[in-house]
This record gives C-alpha cells, sequence and structure tokens, in this order.
C-alpha cells in the first residue's frame, strides 16, 4: 500500500487547519471591513468574485505541476519530479506576472464592464481593492506553487505553519491600517499584500531545500523545458479553462446578484463565507485526493487509486454533514456577527440554510471527486462537464429563476444546487465506470 491510515492523516489533517484557518481569517477580514460599512464589504466582495477567475488561472497550474510531480514521485523518477518544480515555478511566475500588469492596465474597463451601474461607494471601494490586489498576484501564484508541490510530496505541514504566518499577519495588518489609521478597503488590500510578499519568500527558500525529495534548483540562467511544460500545461490548461469558466460564471451571476441591490450583493458577501467554513473537509480532501491518486498512478495501482478515492468521499460526506449541521444550526447567531440590518441579515439567513441543507451529499461528488479524476490525468472530461453544467444550470438558470421569474437571489441559489446536481451525477458516472485508469501521460 503507498499510503497508510496514518500517512493519510498526517496529509489531510494539516490541509483541513489550514483550509479552516483560511476560512476563519476570511470571516474575520470581512468582519473587520465590515465596520466601514456594506458598501466596502460590498466592493470587495465583487472585486474578490474577479480575483478568484484570475488567480485560479495560475492555480490551475500549480495543480497541473503537483500532478505532473506526483506522478513522478510514485514512479520513482526523482529527477524528473525536480525538473518539474522548477517549470512549474518558472510557468505560474511568468503567467502571473502578465496577469497582474493587464488587471492593472484594465482595472476600470473590467469593472465597469463586468458590473455596470453600481452604486458609487462600492465602485470607488472596488476600484481601490483590485488595484492593490493585482500587486499580489505574482507572489500569491509562487506561494500556490510552492504548497502545491509539498503536497505532492504528501506534506501538507509546511503550508498550513505558513498559512498560518501569514494570515496572522494579514489580521495584525487589518488591525493597524484599518482600526489604528482608518484606511478602510485600502488597509485591508495593503495587509492582503504585505501578507502574500512574505508567504511566498518564505515558500521560495523552502522549496530550493536540496534536502527535500523534490526541490527547485537552477532556476538562473531562466531555461525552458518545453516538454515538461507541455505535460504540465496538458493537465493544467484544462484544469484552468475549467476554473476560469466556471468564476466567469460565478462573475456573470455576481453581476446578476449586483442588480439585486446592495442588501443581496452583502447577504450573498456573507453566505460565501460561510460556506467556505461549510466545505473545508471536502476541500482538504480534495487537494489530499491530487496527491493520493497521483501517486497511485505514477506506480500504475489503479486499484489502490480507485479504494483510496471510495474511502476519502465516505470520510468528505460524514464530515462536509457535520459542518453544514453545525451552521444550519447556528445561521442567526452567524448573521449576528455581521453587523448587518435586518433586511439582509433575514435574507443571508436563508441563503445559507439552502446551501448547507444541500451540500453535503451534492457539493461533495461536485467538487472534490474530480480531483482524483484530474490527477489520473482525466481532464478533459471534468473540464466539458464543469463548463457545461455551468452555463446551462447555473447562469441561465440564474437569470431566468433569478430575473425573468422573480425569484431574485433565492432564485440564483436554486440554481447553484442545480448545477451541483448534475456534475455531481457525471463525475460520479465516470469515476464508476473506470475509463479514467486508461490515461496515460508520463
Amino acid at each position: 500500500m503507498l499510503f497508510t491510515r496514518k500517512s493519510l492523516a498526517k496529509l489531510i489533517i494539516p490541509l483541513i487547519f489550514e483550509q479552516l484557518l483560511n476560512v476563519t481569517i476570511g470571516m474575520v477580514d470581512t468582519i473587520m471591513v465590515a465596520s466601514c460599512g456594506e458598501a466596502a464589504v460590498s466592493g470587495i466582495s465583487l472585486v474578490d468574485s474577479i480575483n478568484i477567475l484570475l488567480i485560479n488561472i495560475f492555480s490551475a497550474l500549480a495543480s497541473g505541476g503537483a500532478v505532473v510531480t506526483a506522478q513522478y514521485i510514485g514512479k520513482g523518477d526523482i529527477k524528473n519530479g525536480c525538473e518539474s518544480a522548477n517549470q512549474l515555478v518558472i510557468s505560474v511566475v511568468a503567467v502571473s506576472g502578465v496577469i497582474s500588469a493587464l488587471a492593472l492596465l484594465f482595472r476600470p474597463v473590467i469593472l465597469q464592464t463586468v458590473f455596470g451601474t453600481i452604486e458609487p461607494e462600492v465602485m470607488d471601494n472596488a476600484m481601490i481593492y483590485f488595484m492593490i490586489s493585482a500587486f499580489s498576484y505574482p507572489f500569491l501564484a509562487l506561494y500556490n506553487a510552492g504548497a502545491a508541490l509539498f503536497r505532492s510530496m504528501g506534506n501538507s505541514k509546511l503550508s498550513l505553519y505558513t498559512s498560518l504566518v501569514m494570515n496572522l499577519i494579514n489580521i495584525c495588518g487589518n488591525a493597524l491600517f484599518i482600526y489604528g489609521f482608518g484606511l478602510g478597503v485600502l488597509g485591508a488590500a495593503l495587509a492582503t499584500l504585505i501578507s502574500r510578499i512574505c508567504a511566498s519568500v518564505f515558500m521560495f527558500i523552502m522549496i530550493v531545500n536540496p534536502h527535500n525529495l523534490i526541490h527547485v534548483h537552477h532556476l538562473l540562467p531562466i531555461r525552458f523545458n518545453w516538454g515538461m511544460i507541455k505535460s504540465i500545461l496538458r493537465i493544467g490548461v484544462p484544469n484552468g479553462l475549467e476554473n476560469s469558466m466556471f468564476q466567469i460564471g460565478k462573475v456573470l451571476v455576481s453581476s446578476l446578484i449586483a442588480s439585486f441591490g446592495t442588501t443581496a450583493i452583502a447577504a450573498n458577501a456573507v453566505t460565501g463565507n460561510i460556506s467556505s467554513m461549510q466545505v473545508i473537509p471536502g476541500s482538504a480532501i480534495g487537494l489530499a485526493l491530487i496527491t493520493v491518486v497521483g501517486q497511485c498512478v505514477g506506480a500504475r495501482e489503479y486499484q489502490q487509486a480507485k479504494d483510496y478515492t471510495f474511502k476519502l468521499m465516505l470520510v468528505n460526506v460524514a464530515a462536509v454533514g457535520l459542518t453544514s449541521l453545525i451552521v444550519c444550526l447556528n445561521v442567526r447567531n452567524i448573521a449576528g456577527l455581521y453587523h448587518l440590518t435586518n433586511e439582509t441579515a433575514d435574507l443571508a439567513v436563508k441563503l445559507m440554510l439552502i446551501h448547507g441543507i444541500f451540500c453535503p451529499c451534492i457539493w461533495t461528488p461536485s467538487f472534490s471527486l474530480p480531483n482524483a479524476l484530474r490527477a489520473a490525468n482525466d481532464v478533459k472530461f471534468t473540464m466539458i462537464v464543469s463548463i457545461l453544467s455551468m452555463w446551462f444550470c447555473r447562469i441561465m438558470l440564474s437569470y431566468i429563476l433569478g430575473r425573468y421569474m422573480g425569484m431574485g437571489i433565492i432564485g440564483v441559489y436554486i440554481a447553484m444546487v442545480a448545477d451541483w446536481v448534475v456534475r455531481g451525477t457525471c463525475f460520479i458516472w465516470r469515476f464508476w465506470r473506470g475509463k479514467w485508469m486508461q490515461k496515460q501521460y508520463i
């Protein structure tokens, strides 16, 4: 067996704590910004929908590199594993640098095109937050690449410790810039930028350590290994297109939500924070599946990959069910933390309940299971299913239910659940048939 219960626990538990830490800090961050008013929360929420879209492009490359590296580890080819790490770092820094420059150059056009006419105060906050966020993309890309490489080695503790320090810096920066200097949204953005710079520097120092099984070396002069980059892109590009189309869809849905007014925007922002809390175990196990299945596929141990995936998905459903139950039982108290108006709080409670009721059994196969398929190089299928489901279920149905049938943001959330049902059913069918076992790239 490539993995024991102990080794799986050592991989998954730090990932759960890291996800919990990130979501908790995200909630604290939103609460701190909420002291500046609902316009500040709304501005950050709108920009974050774009940020996630842009960040997912180089995050997909990091995932592609992690899959390739994990498969080389499973195969026992450490030399090529290190080379894949080299090419991953070079690629993500280059891509994120270009994305950062484009975001800075076309910031006003992007915001005005995507969100159209929104309240001037919300737009002003969004412009400030987007500008500072754009500077942080290369640093965040480098951090994500390093974290993905360490996870491919089965070491998720390092990214946990780095994330802890990064988030502590972020919170301390928020306290200083928001409460100390009264900078509002600008202060929140500066704190995020500084924390990401610190995290990327530390992660780079660790990944170049030659004592690691996989490490980066001889970066200068920059040398492109196009064969290795092709292997990374073969997985990273479909994954990137899938994530990008998903986020574009979410941006379009956010634009629709923005048309419902500030109350809907703020309620959706709060629900987004809380829903992230609900799916922490699923996100962690999804990341772990890349390492576990990737190494099994590299070693050509497909039955082990299937057995591990089945067991981890059962744990996933149970864990997400527990977190969702906790949230559903405390929605009113949670909404009270955000200092919302009564109307916004009532709407947020309804949205959190919709998400919490359907999340355990439907979200998990929709977003955790496809990572097992991706780790086995079955990336085109997951891409096609995700894109079609996103556009025909979540987007079209959101506009039909939300705008044309007058259901507002409640209709948007019903469309979201429909999207989960379609993609989850397709991924379970694909995994059960076993065609993913026939995909081999290295």
